[in-house]
Order: structure tokens, then C-alpha cells, then sequence
């Protein structure tokens, strides 16, 4: 690998699964990339992620699947309960994957499964490597991207690829502005064992605080995203396992049976960001760098394996036509690539989430009207079925086996 101080085709800045499946498409396609990354012990990441059918065929492609799977659990069937005790209720809305023609609409997976199974995987290319470290300046110019490093380290690229979360300091330093916005809203997240089996169902609660997923993972466990006011969520994440888990119990009717909490519990206050800009002035955003959304339909993890996905094909056709990897060209490029996909679902995400919380009658009436269409017109529900395991707009080769 190049020494300090010489010229690199990528940083990749952060080392999540978003920057790590970029940092490994980028050297697939031979691409000299660098991934700093701040975290000291990723294991610790108790979080899982479900990874809809266009995610799994990148990590495939990409040969990570493969030491994934054992550790991930289908998700064939997909339920909707409206649980909000309204006057105008949806009816239960099931969504199977085999109308579609798919064995699962995706994987339940640990985070820290898929990044060890990415950084295991960037080992076998000499052209990427892995520092542990903390990025203290950006510098960006016309010929190039500098990143100083905490131990005193500079490193040289045409591109920086920003996977350094919603505070992104290399995102502020391409001078990208931001919309941003925040519920009063925080979901508690933790994974469960329990008595019955969960049978591969997703299955989500649709209640005036916010919805209730319990996902399937292997064996008798599933994870739990549980939104409520921030206040409440608070409260309720200071509770003993046993009082918490009898509360799980309640609100999710048992349809698991008896739960106990399986390992500690995190609080995630809810919040929304886009950007103006998907890539400008030599830094693309990729990960929550480039999105933030609510928990709610597993969009979060799947945008950003997309923006992985995206950058890699950019830089790859940007090398091979000679072009300034960081140039206005292929920050243009991926600008476009990613817009739609990125705005289109965050909108939909933030009307969703507003829609179940909204208190105004008519809201909540257009909100069960649409639920029981999707149940109830086939055409319909095969149609967000097939958008949610693989969008509509062109996917990058990567995602369609195309390299």
C-alpha cells in the first residue's frame, strides 16, 4: 500500500457497513482505497439490520453472503396489525414473499456479524486497507483530498467517500448544507428470546406512539424496535429486564409467547436528514451521512448498501474513462444516482411515521384506507411488495449482477 503522504483513489471515512461494502466494491474494481475507521471494538454493536433481496444480491456479489447467512434469519412473511385502538382501524395486512416469486423479502442480521464478515473480506485485497483512527481535519481542494488524522498522519486522495455518520466532518468540510428535523419521538431497540416460534414473520404494530417491530432472528429470538415519546422511551429503557420484557408481553398481545431480554437495550432518539448535495467538492456521502430516517420499514441500512453500491459504480466508470475520480462529473453522476431513491424514500418514511402519530381524524382515516388497500388489491400489494425488496429505478450493477 502507498506510505504516508502519497496519493490514494479513495478514504473511505468511517468503517459501518455502509463504508466498509463501499471500501470493498471500490477495491474489487482495483480502486487504492484507505477506510479509517474510529470504532475500537464494532462487536459491541448490538443492533441488527434487515437486508431486503437487492442488499443480499451486493454482498453476494461482493462474497460476504456467504459467511453471513448462518447467522441471519428469513423474513417470508411480513404482518401489519393496527393496534391503535382508533375508530377507523386497517384490517391485519400479510405480505408473504412467495407471491412474489422470493424465497424471503430479506435477512434479519446482527451488524456485527456483517461488519466482521466485510472486514474479514477486505483482507484478501491488498489494495485496501483498514486503520484504526480519528479524523481531525479536511482539506479539499482542486487537485485533492487530504484528511489529518489524530496520530499525526496525512493521507492523500482524489475522492473522499463520507460514511462518518450524521455529524459528518467531511460532509461539513465539502461545505454540503443539510435538512434536518426531529421527532418527539425515541425507539428502544434490543433483541428477545421467547417461547413460541416467531415462524420467519416480521410482524410491526401500528400504535399512536409509534410502531412496534419485532423481527426474527435465528431460533427462538427476535430483535425489537419499540418507538414511543422520548420521554416515555426514556423512562421505559431505565426499567429491570423483567418488568421490560413483561411490558413487551402486553403490547405485543404474546404472540411470541413469554420473552426474556436477550443482552443490554439501546435508546435511539428518532430524527430525519438529507442532504442538498450527494457528493460535491471531491466528498460523497454515503450511509446516515447521506440519510437519516426513522426505524420503520428497514429502509435505514438498505439505502446506504445502495449508496455503497452507487459510489463504486461511479469511481469504476470514472477510472475507466480517465476522469478525476472527485471531479464535478462523477460528483454529478452520483448526485443523480442517488437523489430520487434517497428523497423519495425519506419523504414516504416521514409521512408514514407522521400519519400513525397524527391525532386529526381524516389523517387517520386516509391512513387505514391505504393499509387495507395494500391488503386487499392484489395488483397493489404485489407492486410495494416487489419496490420494497428491489426499487423500481435502475439499481447498480452491483445489485443486478452486472460487473
Amino acid at each position: 500500500m502507498p506510505e504516508n503522504g502519497t496519493e490514494l483513489d479513495v478514504i473511505v471515512a468511517g468503517g459501518g457497513p455502509a463504508g466498509l461494502s463501499a471500501a470493498l466494491a471500490l477495491g474489487r474494481s482495483g480502486a487504492r482505497v484507505v477506510v479509517v475507521d474510529p470504532l475500537a471494538d464494532p462487536a459491541k454493536d448490538r443492533r441488527t439490520s434487515a437486508l431486503m433481496v437487492a442488499s443480499v444480491a451486493l454482498l453476494t456479489e461482493l462474497g460476504v453472503w456467504a459467511a453471513c447467512v448462518d447467522e441471519a434469519a428469513p423474513l417470508a412473511r411480513m404482518r401489519i396489525i393496527d393496534d391503535t385502538g382508533r375508530l377507523f382501524r386497517a384490517p391485519t395486512v400479510d405480505f408473504s414473499a412467495s407471491e412474489i416469486g422470493e424465497e424471503a423479502f430479506g435477512w434479519n442480521i446482527p451488524n456485527s456479524v456483517l461488519v466482521a464478515a466485510l472486514r474479514r473480506r477486505i483482507s484478501d485485497y491488498p489494495s485496501v486497507r483498514i486503520i484504526n483512527g480519528t479524523i481531525n481535519g479536511v482539506d479539499l481542494d482542486e487537485d485533492a483530498a487530504r484528511v489529518a488524522l489524530a496520530d499525526g498522519e496525512t493521507l492523500t486522495a482524489q475522492l473522499i467517500v463520507a460514511a462518518d455518520g450524521r455529524r459528518s466532518l467531511c460532509r461539513a468540510a465539502a461545505g454540503i448544507d443539510v435538512d434536518e428535523w426531529a421527532y418527539d419521538q425515541a425507539a428502544i431497540v434490543l433483541n428477545l428470546t421467547h417461547q413460541k416460534p416467531h415462524g420467519f414473520v416480521s410482524t410491526e404494530f401500528h400504535r399512536p406512539p409509534g410502531p412496534f417491530t419485532l423481527v426474527p432472528l435465528p431460533g427462538n429470538r427476535s430483535s425489537l424496535v419499540w418507538v414511543e415519546p422520548r420521554k416515555m422511551a426514556e423512562v421505559l429503557s431505565e426499567f429491570d429486564d423483567d418488568s421490560l420484557a413483561r411490558d413487551i408481553e402486553r403490547i405485543s398481545h404474546r404472540v411470541l409467547g413469554r420473552v426474556e431480554i436477550d443482552g443490554p437495550r439501546g435508546l435511539y432518539p428518532l430524527s430525519g436528514l438529507v442532504p442538498r448535495r450527494f457528493a460535491a467538492n471531491r466528498v460523497a456521502l454515503v450511509g446516515e451521512a447521506a440519510h437519516v430516517v426513522p426505524p420503520i420499514g428497514a429502509q435505514g441500512l438498505n439505502l446506504g448498501l445502495r449508496d455503497a453500491a452507487s459510489i463504486a459504480e461511479v469511481v469504476e466508470d470514472a477510472r475507466a474513462a480517465g476522469d478525476d475520480l472527485g471531479g464535478d462529473t462523477a460528483c454529478n453522476a452520483y448526485d443523480a444516482a442517488r437523489r430520487v431513491d434517497v428523497m423519495s424514500r425519506a419523504g414516504a418514511i416521514d409521512l408514514l411515521n407522521r400519519t400513525l402519530i397524527a391525532g386529526f381524524l381524516p389523517t387517520q382515516m386516509l391512513r387505514s384506507a391505504g393499509i387495507a388497500a395494500l391488503g386487499g388489491v392484489g395488483p397493489l400489494r404485489r407492486f410495494a411488495m416487489r419496490e420494497g425488496v428491489a426499487p423500481r429505478y435502475r439499481l447498480p450493477r452491483l445489485m443486478r449482477g452486472e460487473t
